[in-house]
């Protein structure tokens, strides 16, 4: 696991990938990996729910004034997250035969009493590999 941040947005990022974890976890998904990386970016949780992988992106907003966390997965955002999920099933065989969910987890607000807003099935896209 990478170190604890220091600069305090990245902090707060981190925060709200462990409110997202937590909730994911008590809807009954299990962590797989946590913040895998290549060249493309990075993939926030890698997790699997009742035989499917769940690929998660977190997003925080402190306030909705510039749109919400959801809105901030853009196409751009989408793509870049896909290439980082192929590079992931290269590298992850075992993962290779399951089937790929996109979810989305927005959280905002004060991350001490944070509104978490999950989106199963964010964006899809037809053949991972």
């Amino acid at each position: 696991m990478k170190p604890k941040s220091e600069a305090p947005h990245l902090r707060a990022g981190e925060q709200s990938e462990d409110i997202a974890l937590r909730h994911l976890k008590r809807q009954g998904l299990r962590l797989l990996e946590r913040n895998f990386g290549c060249r493309y970016g990075e993939v926030d949780l890698v997790m699997e729910a009742a035989g499917c992988l769940v690929i998660v992106e977190v997003r925080y907003r402190s306030n909705a004034n510039y749109g919400g966390a959801a809105a901030t997965v853009t196409a751009r955002k989408q793509q870049r997250i896909i290439k980082t999920t192929q590079i992931l099933l290269q590298n992850r065989a075992h993962y290779r035969h399951l089937p790929v969910r996109f979810d989305v987890v927005a959280v905002s607000g004060d991350l001490g009493d944070a509104h978490i807003e999950w989106i199963p099935r964010a964006f899809s896209v037809d053949g991972i590999i």
